[in-house]
């Protein structure tokens, strides 16, 4: 039996967990210790992260190590991509951390584009047109005069990696997202950066996932009752539950959350034409892999809905009552702006149904089977998409994450998609980070082996 235990703090738009991962007589076994809250809020008008409350969640889970007797060998955590914390000369906090559903960024993304045209932009840096990337963030803070005084440009993991250790590293999946690396050096491109007048001391060297960050500041150690190393997991959250992926050999995934991430693992960017007509991004992934994939807006449209009902229904009350409707076809096209951040979710749904003449939902059961209707047909033309691209055919569909719990939503992707579905394991996210730490420390031997512990470990099911 292993004593030995790698931390995977695996934060996303709505919540954060700890889980501990070990191996078990060639298993791997996860156990969740700590759960914490997540969320942005308004201040001043501004959508921002609450990240003091973040980052005290944070050494609150890691004291639950020492509570529970398994102190972990390294510590790594991951996050959504696009955000990140400015830093001064003294190391300390420029502002706020924006949320990237904030507003600000609608005001600017014209004059980016009349310095750096779009095509040019994606050709570049393989990085699909989005309200929300960081290129647009920081260019709204050049023009506020936020950037002035900024020393250190770090993304929200690195920037959490940074307070538990002291020692500051660019990873490169979560820098993949902004939109200011260059798609086949895999490398900041300077050249964009530079026109867009943007501080080139900002960006620094970029780390691989399974390098070693540091050990915990002396103060956190003592707080926490212990020390250990944190090594970088893949800190995109999306690029490290595709390392959980079971299928090998480019595989067809989506992962399934907030956002819905569906795409290929490949060694090679696609910037092609009708890669950026089809909507597809190329961000980074394991061992400088690229995932090409299209950002689909994803159970937040169900998660808002959820909320509006004051937590009345669970999610498999919200499925019970989609399967109780009968003839309602109205679909909504999920990545509509409307759906991005409403005042209300319901009435975005029932609004974009009325506008485009078809039946207005009214009950629970036809609002939530609407927008899963309208998710698995999304899926469906993705899929056409990649297929268009690459030239190559996918008779299966691997769903990892959350979100492949849901059994209606499966079901509706596999009829619609015609497309076997595969769905596990439901800890995607955490799982990869656990497995980049594991062959950090050679725990596993290579990636392969990876994926094969994770066959192994984990439910994984087949619907038809």
């Amino acid at each position: 039996m292993s004593n030995k235990y790698f931390l995977a703090i695996d934060i996303g738009a709505s919540s954060g967990r700890h889980i501990l991962g070990s191996i078990e007589n060639g298993k791997m076994v996860l156990e969740e210790i700590f759960r914490f809250k997540n969320g942005a809020s308004k201040v001043n008008d501004k959508l921002v992260w609450d990240h003091e409350s973040l980052f005290s969640s944070i050494v609150e889970g890691l004291k639950k190590c020492k509570e529970i007797g398994k102190i972990p060998t390294s510590i790594g955590i991951d996050t959504w991509g696009v955000d990140y914390a400015l830093l001064d000369e003294n190391d300390k906090l420029i502002g706020e951390i924006y949320s990237y559903r904030d507003e600000r960024t609608l005001s600017v993304m014209d004059e980016v584009y009349s310095i750096v045209g779009e095509d040019e932009l994606y050709n570049r840096t393989g990085i699909i047109k989005q309200v929300f990337n960081t290129i647009f963030q920081l260019y709204s803070d050049k023009k506020s005069g936020k950037l002035a005084k900024a020393k250190t440009f770090l993304m929200m993991p690195d920037y959490l990696h940074f307070r538990l250790t002291g020692v500051k590293k660019n990873e490169y999946t979560n820098a993949s997202t902004t939109g200011l690396l260059n798609a086949s050096t895999r490398d900041w491109d300077y050249e964009v950066i530079d026109k867009l007048g943007l501080n080139k001391d900002l960006f620094k060297k970029l780390y691989l996932p399974g390098s070693e960050v540091g050990m915990l500041k002396d103060e956190i150690a003592k707080e926490v009752g212990f020390s250990a190393k944190v090594v970088l997991p893949a800190t995109h959250d999306t690029a490290s539950a595709v390392m959980a992926v079971p299928k090998e050999d480019k595989p067809l995934y989506i992962s399934s959350g907030t956002w819905s991430l569906m795409g290929i693992e490949t060694q090679k960017e696609n910037t092609s034409k009708i890669a950026q007509k089809e909507g597809f991004t190329n961000e980074g992934g394991y061992n400088k892999s690229v995932r090409l994939l299209k950002n689909i807006m994803g159970l937040w449209m169900i998660q808002c809905i959820k909320k509006e009902y004051n937590d009345k229904y669970s999610f498999v009350e919200f499925v019970d009552e989609a399967r109780k409707v009968k003839d309602f076809n109205s679909i909504v096209e999920v990545n509509d702006q409307s759906f991005f951040a409403p005042t209300s979710m319901i009435q975005a749904v029932k609004d974009y149904c009325k506008k485009t003449n078809q039946k207005v939902p009214e009950t629970v059961g036809e609002i939530v089977l609407c927008v899963y209707t309208s998710l698995a047909k999304c899926y469906k033309k993705a899929v056409e998409g990649i297929e268009d691209i690459t030239g190559e055919k996918y008779n299966s569909i691997n769903i990892v994450g959350g979100g492949c719990q849901n059994v209606l939503l499966n079901e509706l992707t596999a009829k619609h998609t015609g497309r076997t579905v595969i769905t596990g394991p439901v800890e995607a996210t955490a799982t990869g980070n656990i497995l980049a730490q594991m062959l950090a420390d050679g725990t596993i031997e290579n990636i392969s082996k990876g994926k094969q512990i994770i066959r192994d470990s984990f439910e994984i099911k087949e619907i038809k």
